[in-house]
């Protein structure tokens, strides 16, 4: 019997030693985690943050397995890497707790399934882009057909800029077609494709393959209204570490654009970043994010979401895909907590950021 008891008594020994013997790390991954959550997101300049960000270590997004913030913030992120349809998709089946989104494409989902913007990442400013050959202006365009991916973000940039000029997208032919093909066949100089209206990678490739082929306009036209941001279901927000989860991606994100601005690292968080969006190198993918500019820190972010022009656009987007009937009905739009705005199907809620801040 003693020796039984003595036997145990070194069994809880050793258990209590194999934490020590990896540095804690076993105790802060089992004792302290609140679940997983899943976080869908596709190739894009601010949203491949995430994937670079689990490759240096500042979270993992293999299921099981932590990197510093999840420790942090006590949950475990498991990243899902889609095509974009299949991010929206996803989040409107309810097959994952968030995912990367803009602000229109989460309208239709949105009706459906509550949806919290947690933050937004970045903001289109010449990454979505009508490309010409041969075409001097606007008048000019009417006369040719202009090829792109229908109910999508560059479609809403292509009637937004032609109404800011004064023009009716109505007396203008857009067709239907995939953004790659359709650089790919204005890149190999296919015949009757003169206009396309895509969003990088495709316009830079375009402009480095066709030297004859100019911008003749984009997204900086319209700024601040194709947002890129984070999307969780509100009914993962109220789950146990909900908050966490919301609170790392953000916490994520923020670390990460920090050592993105140390020069010492910048080249090499861009050629990572690259390598994650379309294989660019270095330089490329550095003009890439000038076209698509980051909101780095809790204040930009802040800043954007809590103004009275960001509500001022939101309503914008919302009529131009109501009257377009991109989507079948108007989302109720809110701002804040849920408690602030607890009908909204979307809501926008600065509370994970502010807690972010508030914790550093």
């Amino acid at each position: 019997m003693k020796g039984k008891i003595v036997l145990a008594v070194l069994a809880g020994a050793l258990a209590c030693l194999v934490p020590l013997l990896d540095g804690g790390k076993t105790t802060a991954r089992e004792a302290d985690s609140k679940g997983t959550f899943t976080l869908a997101w596709s190739e894009y300049p601010s949203w491949s943050v995430f994937g670079v960000a689990s490759e240096k270590g500042l979270i993992n997004g293999d299921k099981g397995k932590m990197g510093k913030l999840e420790e942090k913030w006590g949950v475990d992120i498991e990243l899902k890497l889609l095509d974009y349809d299949g991010c929206i998709n996803a989040f409107a089946s309810k097959a994952c707790d968030a995912a990367c989104l803009t602000n229109m494409d989460t309208l239709s989902p949105a009706l459906a399934r509550k949806s919290v913007s947690i933050m937004p990442t970045s903001t289109s400013f010449g990454a979505d882009a009508c490309i010409v050959v041969g075409i001097n202006d606007l008048d000019e365009l009417k006369k040719h057909t202009v090829y792109g991916l229908t109910e999508s973000v560059s479609d809403y940039a292509f009637s937004r800029i032609l109404e800011k000029n004064g023009k009716n997208p109505a007396d203008y032919k857009f067709e239907k077609l995939d953004p790659a093909e359709a650089a790919r066949v204005m890149q190999t100089k296919a015949k009757n494709i003169d206009a396309i209206m895509v969003w990088n990678p495709f316009v830079l490739q375009t402009l480095n393959q066709r030297k004859d082929a100019k911008v003749l306009f984009d997204s900086t036209k319209i700024p601040e209204e194709i947002i890129d941001m984070v999307i969780v279901g509100d009914d993962v927000l109220k789950k146990s570490g909900g908050t966490e989860f919301a609170c790392c991606v953000a916490d994520c994100y923020y670390e990460f654009n920090k050592m993105l601005e140390d020069p010492s690292k910048r080249k090499g968080l861009l050629e990572d970043l690259g390598k994650k969006f379309s294989s660019l190198n270095a330089d490329d993918m550095d003009k890439c994010c000038q076209q698509t500019r980051f909101y780095k820190t809790p204040d930009d972010a802040l800043k954007l979401i809590t103004s009275d022009k960001f509500k001022k656009t939101m309503k914008i987007v919302v009529d131009n895909y109501t009257r377009r009937k991109v989507i079948k009905e108007e989302p109720k739009i809110g701002y804040g907590s849920a408690k602030d705005a607890p009908d909204a199907q979307f809501r926008i809620d600065p509370t994970y950021i502010q807690m972010v801040k508030d914790k550093k």
